[in-house]
């Protein structure tokens, strides 16, 4: 057992991702287990709607259509396990059609499901008891406009399930590296007190979780990663201690190296020392990441807590409607008279507004792309003559979003020259779905595994209350004074990462070197870093950006408070989850001594 290593691939990191990925890796030598993660909060409300309509819906249809269809025969006599969490909010709905599958293709594969996380016939008893938003202190929403409720389960009913005698395992809303770590817990072993081996099989599953992204996807140094056509999916050959090399398919593109998976570990996290999952508390601030062969990564240190006793359950639900529509403009000023036609626009849909007694927009959004409109008063751009004008907004009815569209279109004869545009069908409003988050105790949650003719209940009840007062944060390094200082951007230095947790963002910035590691931590503070975005801040004040040390990785990670206009669509944001936030860091100038830059200089 201590001996053995457990390869897992990771096949999924969104709804829609590659259908390559699952026979890359079904083609793999030696691979134990195939994990697929395709649930996002947005998911789970586009799910809810289809299966409004129509009970046999909710789930993943792709999963089993293209991951699973072509390449069960194969999965089946290779041995290779499955575990994904495609069913959505249909979980029951998605094994009824995988196993049909398997008939029908003479298969004697064994599908387990997890479900209890769906709380939605809850609903009424959770509005009673007074539950309020975990952010904002926000009252419960109205009944009648709820889309999905469900808590993010854990680890241990996979692994369970496994135990059981399942070939594939099959859940609802789970954390996204819960399918990894349910597979290391049944192959080892480890039990609820096993903290830093639940934390390091996390952080494996943390990294497998969004597929390509580990392997050279998204990466600051995109012109390094060969092949992204066909781009290789991770690997995570992982020990019985939890410490696990980070690789992917031989012949593959892509690039597996320490900035890729840094990069990713300091992926949509907050504070690194409290990464609260349903089965352990986890501290990245202690992992250690290393190169130790080609595209062979191995990380190890990541230390646990005792997991919360509580779950986190995320609620769904309509508020309003949203809309809008691109626009380019080229020549002299393009800029300005993008501008000018923006403001025409919602003046002449307010005059609309006016004739019929409707209420006035409750958020408007211009966005000139190519004026650097992204970095505010950081922008070095005056005027442009080529630019893309994003006009949105939101209005309490559809009709108030249908007059905009509308006016979009009907001012095209009478706006300034140089407008033009690709040809394509009208954008029409679309509601806009916002995320309600809170905690359950564990005891209100009832999970089960359902195998064939068996079923089995889950106890979940574990755990205890978080203090993040009582972590001992580890001390800034700080660079010795030096005279002869010169400045160049973040990005020589580091390299970078942001994503999104509802309306708030995170940005992870990774050393390249660990001396560098000093002088980026006296020049990028907190202060600096809220004054680059504090035009998307909705709260400039002190506390609005925090800053947490990752010495272990030689990183430090921004979590930037209520910044992405709602996050999600609920944002009229060009860019609504942050995915972009690192690139506008990644230009700050950071002062360093000559000689280090003269070096810098040398291997670019």
């Amino acid at each position: 057992m201590a001996d053995r290593l457990l390869r897992i691939g990771g096949a999924s990191g969104f709804w829609g991702d590659a259908a390559r990925a699952t026979p890359q890796l079904v083609n793999t030598p030696g691979l134990d287990y195939i994990v697929y993660d395709y649930l996002a909060e947005i998911t789970m409300s586009i799910m809810a709607r289809a299966r409004a309509k129509d009970p046999r819906k909710g789930y993943a249809a792709d999963f089993v259509s293209a991951a699973m269809k072509p390449n069960l025969a194969l999965i089946a006599e290779r041995g290779i396990k499955v575990i994904s969490n495609a069913g959505g909010v249909n979980p029951d709905a998605c094994v009824q059609a995988l196993c049909a599958e398997i008939a029908e293709q003479g298969l004697s594969l064994k599908v387990a499901c997890v479900s209890g996380d769906d709380l939605l016939d809850n609903k009424d008893a959770l509005q009673a008891s007074g539950i309020t938003e975990m952010f904002s202190g926000a009252a419960f929403p109205p009944l009648e406009k709820i889309l999905s409720i469900n808590a993010y389960l854990g680890a241990f009913p996979i692994a369970r399930a496994l135990a059981m005698g399942a070939d594939i395992v099959i859940t609802g809303r789970c954390v996204d590296s819960a399918v990894t770590l349910g597979a290391c817990i049944h192959a080892f072993g480890w039990g609820r007190d096993d903290l830093d081996q639940l934390a390091m099989g996390s952080l494996a599953g943390h990294i497998l979780e969004c597929g390509p992204q580990a392997s050279g996807g998204n990466f600051t140094d995109w012109e390094q990663v060969p092949g992204i056509a066909n781009i290789g999916y991770p690997v995570a050959e992982i020990s019985a201690d939890g410490s696990f090399v980070c690789t992917k398919p031989e012949g593959t593109g892509g690039v597996v190296n320490v900035g890729t998976v840094s990069e990713q570990m300091l992926y949509e996290i907050g504070d690194p020392q409290a990464y609260i999952l349903p089965d352990v508390v986890c501290d990245f601030s202690t992992a250690r990441i290393e190169q130790v062969g080609e595209n062979r990564v191995r990380v190890s240190g990541a230390t646990g807590r005792q997991a919360p006793d509580t779950y986190k359950v995320s609620a769904t639900y309509a508020d309003e409607f949203r809309g809008g529509t691109y626009m380019s403009f080229y020549g002299i000023d393009a800029d300005r008279k993008a501008r000018a036609l923006g403001d025409a626009v919602f003046e002449a849909a307010r005059n609309v507004f006016n004739t019929f007694g409707l209420a006035d927009f409750s958020e408007t959004s211009i966005e000139l792309l190519g004026t650097e409109s992204q970095y505010g008063q950081f922008s070095e751009v005056s005027s442009s003559r080529e630019v893309v004008m994003k006009i949105a907004a939101k209005h309490p009815e559809s009709i108030g979003i249908g007059i905009l569209l509308k006016e979009a279109v009907g001012l095209g004869l009478a706006t300034p020259p140089g407008l033009s545009g690709f040809a394509g069908s009208r954008p029409s409003p679309s509601p806009v779905v916002r995320l309600f988050s809170f905690t359950v105790p564990k005891a209100e949650v009832q999970v089960s595994i359902v195998l064939g003719d068996d079923t089995a209940a889950c106890d979940e009840v574990h755990g205890e209350a978080l203090d993040t007062s009582t972590i001992a944060r580890p001390e800034t390094p700080h660079a010795a004074a030096t005279t002869d200082s010169v400045e160049v951007p973040l990005i020589a230095l580091a390299w970078g990462r942001s994503g999104d947790k509802g309306n708030k963002a995170n940005v992870g910035i990774i050393a390249r070197r660990a001396e560098y590691l000093p002088y980026i931590c006296d020049a990028l503070t907190a202060d600096v870093v809220q004054q680059r975005f504090a035009h998307f801040l909705a709260d400039s004040s002190a506390d609005s950006v925090e800053r947490f040390l990752l010495p272990g990785a030689h990183a430090l990670n921004f979590l930037l408070h209520d910044v992405l206009g709602g996050g999600g669509v609920a944002s009229l944001r060009n860019d609504p989850q942050g995915k972009g936030y690192a690139q506008l860091l990644l230009s700050c100038p950071i002062p360093i001594p000559e000689k280090i830059a003269a070096t810098i200089a040398e291997t670019l």
